[in-house]
């Protein structure tokens, strides 16, 4: 069985919002076939889309998997649900988000999967973490390692790393 480098992107800004990121990370790390390898710091972050809301914390976290981006992402978004996450607008606040930004340099583009994370190298909110964990590695649409990617970012939303840490 294969076992594919794929890194998610975590988002909160309801509630508990720590707690959400480490109820996902626990969650993540109980899926068939997936290891959590690393996680980013925790960041507070500007909404981005639909205001006013409040501020995110979001994280990155590096996995192993056995899963195919077709297998994985059911997976993520029906914890997304488990953990709580309400149904609301798009870009609205949100108990929980958990996206898939890389799959081990693979691109995916069909009606159920985008992969990498069409809009990843336009948000801070998601290079910075991102970058902290695998600054090296490299976008396989646009050939630039996330390093390159973040540097060029003109998204000027506020990105601040906090004390809290991802446990799982």
């Amino acid at each position: 069985m294969s076992s594919y480098r794929v890194f998610l992107g975590l988002g909160s800004n309801i509630g508990d919002r720590l707690g959400f990121l480490n109820r996902a990370a626990a969650e993540i790390s109980r899926l068939r076939g997936t290891t959590i390898v690393w996680a980013s710091s925790v960041y507070e972050t500007s909404p981005v889309g639909k205001e006013p809301q409040a501020s995110f914390l979001n994280a990155v976290l590096e996995v192993t998997t056995s899963l195919p981006p077709g297998e994985l992402l059911p997976e993520v978004k029906g914890l997304e649900q488990k953990i709580g996450r309400s149904p609301g607008e798009r870009w609205g606040p949100r108990e929980i988000d958990i996206d898939i930004l890389l799959y081990d340099g693979v691109v995916v583009r069909d009606a159920a999967v985008a992969v990498p994370h069409p809009e990843m190298e336009n948000r801070r909110f998601v290079l910075v973490p991102l970058r902290e964990i695998a600054p090296d590695v490299v976008h396989p649409v646009s050939g630039m390692t996330v390093e390159e990617l973040a540097r060029a970012c003109r998204d000027s939303g506020r990105v601040v790393r906090i004390q809290g840490r991802i446990q799982w």
